[in-house]
């Protein structure tokens, strides 16, 4: 029996029966621009994800960190350390990737390469949006996150401009979105389990 458990009588949600700690899975939203709609979908997806009770889920917002384009001279990369703190900390990720120019958003791959060991051997899902769903932003994040040792697991919930967004702005996801999320969730998290034995 768990400490708090035995202390208090019941289990911290982020703890496991058997005091095993949880999962912690970070929501990573993938780009910084004015209009953004990450917000939206990566908060929808927190609360399907906190419905299983299965991993601590927290988003990230890689606007938060303010990080200049790495290498840049006289830029103000003090928000690098915090940035790597939280990714270190997690056992994987949702990578939620909205589609620029048939790739993913320079934020986005300049937050990726601000990092090495801290993505090494975790899992990862990617939910995309746009005109095609986000399929071409998915699938250059796929190769950008196996250099980086990231698993990334096959579901990939793609949310159409046309179909999940009203107006292409309010986010109004198709109802077999959820249960696509899910199933995402389902390879996630047996994958970053097995992959923490190995950290």
């Amino acid at each position: 029996m768990s400490f708090i458990k035995r202390l208090f009588g019941f289990s911290s949600p982020y703890e496991q029966e058997g005091g095993k700690e949880m999962l912690k899975i970070g929501i990573i939203l993938g780009s910084t621009r004015e209009g953004r709609l990450s917000p939206q979908v990566g908060q929808w997806v927190k609360e399907l994800a906190e419905k299983r009770r299965d991993a601590e889920y927290e988003i990230i917002d890689i606007a938060e960190f303010k990080l200049p384009l790495l290498g840049e001279p006289g830029g103000d990369a003090s928000g690098a350390a915090a940035w790597s703190q939280r990714v270190a900390a997690c056992d994987g990720f949702v990578f939620i990737v909205q589609e620029y120019n048939h790739s993913i958003s320079g934020a986005l791959k300049n937050a990726l390469d601000y990092l090495r060991e801290e993505w090494n051997n975790k899992a990862a899902g990617i939910v995309s949006y746009g005109s095609v769903g986000g399929a071409r932003a998915a699938e250059h994040l796929r190769g950008i996150l196996g250099e980086l040792l990231v698993a990334d697991v096959r579901v990939h919930p793609a949310l159409s401009l046309f179909t999940d967004f009203e107006n292409g702005s309010v986010f109004k996801p198709k109802d077999v979105q959820a249960d696509s999320v899910n199933q995402m969730l389902d390879q996630v998290i047996p994958w970053a389990t097995a992959l923490k034995t190995i950290r």
